[in-house]
């Protein structure tokens, strides 16, 4: 047998093996997992965070002084009106004082300038009377005309005080005004030499230290208020859409990750993160611990819907996935053959699997998993799947 013979013979060997090969693929049936009609499946986003609280202050004095007095400290809880520390305010008190004997001091001239008013009228009552006399007298010539006079311009002259004395006390009185008002402003000046707490707090930190001189608007104190604190979570924009206020939360914390804290949305910033494109979303935590630390990472998962029937597939099984996930192409067995159907997205999960709400017929079943050989019209066979 010539070479070029065993050629022609083993390239027959090789077609005619090739061609049973392809009849036995296209008469064996692929084994394949569909999708399960599933109940009541949570739709959920997560999102990264922190926790954070909606009340959250520095404080310090609202004056200049030195540190005299420190009552609190970093994880002490305080009531409302306690007070946290005290600046040396000797002067002050000694400022409060004088303004005190200016109050008693404008009181006295104001009883004087009372006392004053009290004569006036007195004598101008008596001096018009007397001038009420000699003119009658003068009329039956039983006066000279000069004492008369006389009794006249006295009369008008004590007239004339009694407006002095009235005016003395509108004068007494402002002067009493304005020291009362002295006076008042200096005890707000003292009270700004006292720091105390604005509501129930809890300290988070204390940044100075006795005999410190502090200037005014220097913070000396964080607090929080303890039942404002928050999860501040980072949800991409592209899940966050059917996020509402109220929504079931869990909720991990970092150093607790053997449990979760069950709690609900409760606030959806207006302006989005416009860098990362993520829109900031706040969740209470409806029983979490009383110990809390600001600042530390945390993990959100919202349930946004439940789903009462479903089909899922995962999102690795679809081909041609638009941008905005809601079209695509999956493999269906329908009367034991596989065939391709363009579909309509809904939900997506957590574990990245689509709802699909259009685009099936009866009888479909959904492959959900890729396997060599899928290839249109060929046979298949469902391996049972245990449901989620």
């Amino acid at each position: 047998m010539t070479q070029k013979r065993r050629w022609i013979l083993g390239l027959g060997i090789v077609v005619g093996l090739a061609a049973i090969v392809i009849g036995v693929i296209k008469i064996v049936p692929l084994k394949v997992e569909v999708a399960q009609t599933e109940q009541n499946v949570p739709v959920q986003v997560f999102g990264l965070g922190t926790v954070e609280a909606r009340i959250l202050s520095d404080v310090g004095f609202q004056t200049n002084g030195t540190l005299v007095e420190l009552l609190a400290d970093q994880g002490q809880r305080v009531r409302e009106g306690t007070v946290l520390a005290r600046l040396d305010d000797r002067e002050q008190q000694a400022r409060l004082v004088k303004a005190a004997a200016g109050v008693t001091n404008a009181r006295a001239m104001l009883e004087s300038a009372e006392a004053g008013l009290v004569k006036a009228k007195t004598v101008l009552k008596l001096k018009e009377s007397i001038n009420t006399r000699r003119q009658t007298l003068l009329r039956s010539g039983a006066t000279t005309k000069e004492e008369a006079d006389n009794a006249l311009t006295e009369a008008q002259s004590a007239r004339a005080d009694l407006l002095i004395a009235e005016s003395n006390i509108s004068i007494a009185k402002a002067s009493v005004e304005n020291a009362q008002a002295e006076h008042d402003y200096q005890s707000v000046l003292l009270d700004n030499f006292t720091l105390s707490a604005p509501y129930d707090a809890l300290v988070v930190s204390r940044t100075n230290e006795l005999g410190t001189v502090l200037n005014m608007g220097v913070p000396l104190f964080k607090l929080v208020k303890a039942d404002t604190v928050w999860v501040l979570g980072y949800i991409d924009e592209g899940r966050a859409g059917h996020i509402e206020i109220g929504q079931q939360v869990e909720i991990h914390l970092r150093s607790r990750p053997d449990r979760y804290f069950a709690g609900h949305v409760a606030r959806i910033d207006i302006e989005s993160d416009r860098a990362n494109e993520e829109r900031r979303v706040y969740a209470v935590c409806d029983e979490c611990p009383d110990q809390f630390h600001l600042g530390e990472q945390a993990e959100m998962t919202i349930t946004v819907d439940t789903l009462e029937t479903a089909v899922l597939v995962p999102e690795i099984a679809v081909d041609g996935l638009d941008a905005q996930r809601q079209r695509g192409v999956v493999w269906v067995v329908q009367d034991g053959e596989l065939k391709r159907r363009t579909v309509g997205f809904g939900y997506q999960t957590l574990d990245a699997r689509l709802e699909i709400i259009s685009g099936l017929e009866t009888g479909d079943e959904v492959v959900i998993k890729r396997v060599k050989g899928l290839k249109e019209t060929r046979a298949v066979t469902v391996n049972e799947v245990t449901e989620r």
